[in-house]
This record gives structure tokens, sequence and C-alpha cells, in this order.
């Protein structure tokens, strides 16, 4: 674990997969270019293919601590930069007249002190407690309403934050920053242009047969590939309301590994298709003969290797 960036496009794949994360060239291309352009780097693409995880991996390998802003409908400037706090404030000034030392001018501009500051997710990414700036991760900004996409954009910009009643607060070296989104809505151009940008996709056999078996070293090497089989014909299947990610996949293996399943079969798969899927309709679309015509194309493909 070190604070110094790594050099090398390669130097960030080692980096990556040290903490069992398997990027693509083209992943670690864009992550190497945010980290040395400092530059927001802005992750699209389906829930649960891994795009949280690499703000995690990156403070945990660079030993940055990680700021998250999970947004959401309807999150503010108070949840997520900063707020005064009120009943400290009223105190202060309840104080300061109890013992006739209440001067108005001064007293104004000592309840808008730092002292009374409460500070949020986005205000404490400025901040560079000597160890390196922190990784600061904006998670499904898709979530939120679009005036608080437009208030990230002084952010941003020049990794600064106005607060009217004290001034402006800007990072001494900017946080790293990775946003996050589903794509349930479009993100205005104004914020992306100001990122680097990457679509996360779906993994492919091999990739996601790797990442299996780096997290989880124990499960069975046959049941692994039959799982990563069977979910990539699911990912070709158009008519599923909600395909399974990467995370649906070990969260899989975990759940048949705990079974002691050593091989999939069709009664198998409709007892644990809950794991994999998400909505009632995909489950019974895939559950009897369409499960059953999926393992036997599977097994055809392994028995022909």
């Amino acid at each position: 674990m070190s604070n110094s960036l790594p050099q090398t496009i390669d130097a960030i794949q080692d980096m990556l997969k040290k903490a069992n994360y398997v990027a693509d060239r083209s992943l670690a291309t864009v992550l190497y270019l945010s980290l040395k352009m400092q530059r927001p780097l802005f992750l699209e693409g389906e829930a649960g293919v891994g795009k949280t995880e690499i703000a995690k991996v990156l403070a945990e390998q660079l030993g940055r601590p990680l700021i998250r802003l999970q947004c959401y409908e309807g999150l503010d400037i108070s949840s997520a930069v900063y707020e005064w706090n009120y009943a400290r404030q009223m105190i202060e000034i309840r104080l300061a007249e109890a013992t006739e030392t209440a001067n108005r001018d001064s007293l104004g501009s000592d309840i808008f002190s730092e002292r009374f500051l409460i500070k949020r997710p986005l205000l404490k990414a400025l901040e560079n407690s000597g160890g390196g700036a922190p990784v600061l991760l904006i998670d499904e900004l898709d979530r939120t309403d679009e005036p608080f996409e437009a208030y990230l954009l002084e952010i941003l910009s020049d990794f600064q934050v106005t607060i009217p009643e004290f001034g402006t607060i800007r990072a001494e070296e900017p946080p790293i920053v990775i946003i996050t989104s589903n794509r349930t809505r479009e993100i205005h151009d104004a914020l992306k242009r100001r990122c680097l940008y990457h679509w996360v996709d779906y993994p492919d056999a091999a990739r996601e047969k790797e990442i299996i078996s780096l997290k989880l070293p124990g499960a069975d090497a046959r049941l692994s590939e039959q799982i990563v089989l069977f979910v990539q014909a699911l990912r070709k299947d158009p008519n599923l309301f909600k395909l399974p990610g990467i995370a649906e996949s070990l969260d899989w293996t975990t759940a048949l590994t705990e079974l002691d399943v050593i091989s999939l079969d069709p009664d198998v798969i409709n007892d644990t298709l809950g794991v994999l899927l998400k909505y009632q309709d995909d489950i019974v679309k895939i559950q009897g003969s369409e499960a059953a015509e999926i393992i036997t194309q599977i097994n055809r493909e392994i028995g022909t290797r």
C-alpha cells in the first residue's frame, strides 16, 4: 500500500489485480490518464459491473481515505456539501446576549466561522490530511436531480466550494474523483466535459472466470465454468428485464458453493435463480425448460473441449 501514484498503465493493472480487480487495458488506460491529468473519471455502465469497486480499490491500494457520496433523489447541498450548526450558533448568540458582550459585527463573523461549519462529503474531500488527497466517490449520480448535478460543476472544474457566509474553500491537492452512473437518465454534457469517460461493460467469459477464481479461490473449477457460461448465455437474452452483473455471478457462485453443489442441473438452477435474477418475470422465463436447454448446451460445449 503506497501513497504514490502508479507511473504506467501496466502498474495500474498490476495494482488493481493485487486487489483482485481484473481490469481490461482500456479501463486501466483511462484510469492512468485520470490520475496523471488530475481529472475526474466518469464511469457509466449497468449495475453490478464493478464501477464502485474501482474507487474502493484505489483508496485501499494508494493508502488514501475513501469519501463516498451516495446519491439519491432530493440530495441537496446541506446533505452533500455543508450546513451550519444552527443550534450551536443560537447558543453562542444567547450566551453573548446574556453576558452583554454581544457586538453585532464581530458576533456575525464569529458564528459563521469554521467551528460552526458542518462538513459533508464533498467539502471533506477538499481537505488534505497530509497522507495525500482522498478518493472521492460520487456514486450513482444519475439518481440525483439536475440542479444538484449543476452545483457539482464548480467542484469538478476548480476543486473548490464557495460558501456565501464564509468564502471559498479550495483544495491544496485535487482529490481523486470517481463518478458512477447506471444510466437511468442522461447526465448533462457540461458535467461530462469536465471528466474522462469510460463505459464499464460486462466481462467476457475469460475475464469473468478469472474474476471468480480470484475472488472465490475455493470454488470448484468446473462449477465456476458452468456458472460463467450460464450467465454469459443469459446476457445474450434480449427479453430479460435486468441482466445479471459480475456481482450476481459472484453471489451465485458463493451460494452454490455453500450448498455443496458441484455441477449445475435444472433443479439446482430453479431453486437458486433468485440469487442471480432480481425480477420475477425474468425468473419465470428462465426456470424450467429454458434453464434445462442452456445447461444442455453448456455441457455439450464443455464436453467437446
